[in-house]
């Protein structure tokens, strides 16, 4: 049966956990972590992003997060814990569920940047 966008949601927010941004503080620091922006790049050029993080945007994970495509992006790697955020949470919950399909364990929805950047996160221009 077809699904909706609010089914999709609701499977992704019900499968990757989400983080508060004090959370998220905590396990930048905590150790070995990737950061994914995966709003658009164009999003990113017009409030700068976390800093340290990779911007992929959605519609290109699949390929950067693939080891096997020709588009693989190193910085993923299966064993690391990676925390995912967008604009508001909605695609970093999509773009987690679909990490979780394709094997990553340790995967975080950790929302979105205005609310990153104003609870302190060290933000940095595109």
């Amino acid at each position: 049966m077809a699904k909706n966008v609010k089914e999709l949601l609701a499977e992704a927010n019900a499968a990757v956990p989400r983080l508060s941004p004090d959370e998220a503080v905590e396990k930048m620091r905590s150790g070995d972590v990737l950061v994914v922006d995966v709003r658009d790049p164009t999003e990113v050029q017009q409030t700068g992003r976390l800093k340290g993080a990779v911007n992929v945007s959605r519609g290109m994970l699949e390929f950067r997060a693939d080891p096997e495509s020709q588009y693989h992006n190193p910085a993923f790697q299966k064993d690391k814990v990676i925390l995912l955020h967008c604009a508001s949470g909605g695609r970093s919950a999509l773009a987690g569920k679909t990490l979780q399909d394709m094997g990553y364990t340790a995967v975080f929805n950790i929302g979105g940047f205005k609310d990153l950047a104003e609870a302190g996160i060290d933000t940095e221009p595109a």
